[in-house]
């Protein structure tokens, strides 16, 4: 794994996001002024990492690039050439310039892209029939799709063409990263994903339910230290409530964005103490098999030096301190990602 005398277990990294240069302009959240605005490919993501041995792999997480759902398909121009970017990332085939090459493409294990989700069941099936004829011979990695939720009005989620949409990934096996907002959006997020899974499961087989994976812990307030503060509470009470289905899986991962200053730049040991009742109860509700290490890189780079192999000591320091098994550490590590995501196969 990394420091000391730590196993060193395989990793895989279930949460990064990867752009070129060229299509700066086509990320929706990312202006010339944002620190994020430069390439961010194989080459950079390898010299966070330090490439470490024990890394096998990453998921790539759509970008949000800019996309009209009024539009229908004719707004789906720039999401669809995000699925061309991946497929020259997992064939091995890159443009002059974009940062990585041949020796990169074993390292993308699984893809999941954006997809209209609010659009229902009819328009998302055409939309993944565009999605295979862009990913040519790499759509056997993807694996689920996302559509974020965390920026968009109350009653998203619990729309009939939202629903359906779900429904539909889950009959055709693939799995939605559902990414919420509890710090910036506020409690009733995380009320209405709860609403919206009882809903999507409701009269469906276990064996076609669609399975969630949730992002950055539905990123809480991490400047709040105390757990009687309101926030911690409903914050926890959604935890129990998410981690009751036996479809749902858990992203350690996210944290930095939404921790206070002082906090990105502590010591690995302080970081840790201050995150501890927040990791109690993932640990308490999802368990070690249904949680997974993930970077949010490059994300997680903002204001925090180092921060790939600082966010992986933090989790080394929790699986120490937790005084998890060697197979509780493992499917944290990979395995977890391995069964929500599907992708045994794919590293055979």
């Amino acid at each position: 794994m990394a420091t000391g005398d730590s196993p060193n277990y395989p990793i895989i990294d279930s949460h990064i996001h990867l752009y070129p240069e060229s299509e700066l302009d086509t990320l929706a959240w990312c202006g010339p002024s944002h620190p994020l605005h430069k390439q961010h490919s194989l080459s950079e993501y390898a010299t966070a990492t330090g490439s470490p041995a024990s890394l096998e792999g990453f998921i790539f997480l759509e970008t949000d690039r800019k996309h009209d759902l009024a539009a229908g398909a004719g707004g789906w121009a720039m999401p669809l050439m995000e699925v061309e970017w991946l497929k020259r990332i997992a064939l091995g085939t890159p443009r002059e310039g974009e940062g990585h090459g041949a020796e990169h493409a074993q390292l993308c294990l699984a893809i999941v892209p954006w997809a209209p989700l609010p659009s229902g069941a009819e328009v998302l099936s055409r939309y993944v029939t565009e999605v295979e004829k862009h990913a040519g011979a790499s759509f056997g990695k993807i694996r689920g799709f996302r559509y974020l939720v965390q920026d968009k009005p109350r009653g998203t989620m619990l729309q009939d063409g939202f629903i359906e949409g779900l429904r539909w990934l889950g009959r055709k096996g693939y799995v939605f990263d559902l990414g919420v907002d509890l710090h910036s959006g506020g409690k009733w997020q995380l009320e209405e994903a709860v609403e919206m899974i009882e809903k999507a499961h409701e009269g469906v087989e276990e064996a076609e339910r669609v399975t969630f994976i949730i992002n950055h812990l539905c990123k809480p307030d991490l400047s709040v230290y105390n757990p009687t503060d309101p926030k911690f509470v409903a914050w926890r009470t959604a935890m129990f409530k998410l981690s009751k289905c036996s479809k749902t899986f858990l992203k350690l991962s996210g944290c930095f964005s939404e921790m206070p200053d002082s906090l990105k730049t502590a010591p690995v040991d302080e970081i840790f103490l201050a995150l501890q009742p927040y990791l109690v109860v993932i640990l308490a509700t999802f368990g070690s098999f249904r949680i997974m290490y993930g970077s949010d890189w490059p994300v997680c780079t903002v204001g925090v030096e180092d921060a790939w192999k600082k966010w992986r000591r933090v989790v080394e320091r929790f699986c120490d301190l937790a005084s998890l098994s060697q197979e509780e550490q493992i499917m944290i590590w990979s395995g977890t990602a391995i069964k929500a995501y599907g992708i045994r196969e794919l590293m055979q």
